[in-house]
């Protein structure tokens, strides 16, 4: 038997999924922050400023908000508004629906949610393009950014299509500028808005995140001594201490458990568990085709 019928018996007979998500999975879900995306939304700011990546663009100095803002939320807009080119996590969503499942990712994209992943199974441990916080922060809580994200690329010239997707109508050329009135700032101080994303200290928990971690905290708890697949998908080790490290010791405690990695150059397992673990060193989108 071939790892990828082995991961697929052990799926079906496993009542219980955890799911453990990191970058590898939107990526192959065609969320790419480089290439052919990126000189279709970003190729003003790229020949400007000499990037080629939509990270290394969230990184630059922009010398006015009303810049920053016209980069940023096109940035949000297409990775956290618009669908995901390929229908990967519907199809994960598939292979799980009817099980008893949670999801922990460091993923901020939202793809699980849109998918069709109850709310209330999923803990988005590093924020949320969708969410505003004071850059502070003077307090605990964030905001929800949709219209302020649509309003910013429309003023730019952008359109949105009635399938949610960006596109500049013919002849024009997107300004790389959002006027002053719409560059958001914190209710409360008065201070720049920010990102509801874990760079740095500054990175806000609010009730929403401490809810969704008790859940997940719990459900381990509940679960402890369950026959329960770990399943990784797309974790690599810029963070292994939320999923990856987290998920091998479980499978250790646990007898019954059984941890599976789909990862394309990063499948591996420690020696202790190579008995309970199905490691696929391959294309997620292709191995959940397959399954």
């Amino acid at each position: 038997m071939n790892k990828l019928q082995k991961l697929r018996q052990q799926l079906k007979q496993t009542d219980t999924v955890i799911i453990g998500a990191g970058a590898g999975l939107s990526t192959a879900a065609g969320f790419t922050y480089s290439g052919e995306r990126f000189q279709m939304y970003f190729k003003d700011f790229g020949e400007k400023y000499h990037f080629t990546d939509m990270y290394s663009g969230g990184f630059y100095p922009y010398e006015t908000f009303n810049e920053y803002w016209a980069y940023w939320s096109r940035y949000i807009y297409i990775n956290r508004y618009m669908d995901a080119p390929k229908p990967l996590y519907r199809e994960l969503y598939e292979l799980v629906k009817d099980k008893n499942y949670f999801v922990i990712t460091t993923n901020v994209d939202h793809c699980f949610q849109k998918a069709g992943f109850a709310k209330e199974r999923l803990y988005y441990t590093q924020g949320d393009y969708g969410l505003f916080q004071c850059s502070r922060p003077c307090h605990e809580e964030t905001y929800d950014n949709e219209e302020a994200v649509r309003k910013m690329v429309r003023a730019q010239g952008w359109e949105i299509g009635t399938d949610n997707v960006l596109y500049l109508p013919d002849g024009m050329t997107a300004k790389m500028t959002v006027p002053d009135e719409l560059i958001p700032y914190c209710p409360k101080c008065g201070e720049p808005m920010g990102m509801n994303l874990r760079a740095d200290d500054t990175f806000v928990q609010d009730e929403g995140w401490y809810r969704a971690a008790r859940r997940y905290e719990l459900f381990l708890r509940e679960n402890r001594d369950a026959a329960v697949m770990f399943l990784e998908l797309g974790v690599g080790y810029n963070t292994p201490g939320i999923i990856k490290y987290p998920f091998w010791q479980m499978t250790a405690e646990n007898p019954k458990a059984v941890y599976a990695c789909v990862n394309y150059g990063e499948s591996c397992a420690p020696t202790e568990i190579g008995d309970r673990s199905i490691c696929i060193n391959a294309d997620i989108g292709k191995v959940l085709e397959q399954l």
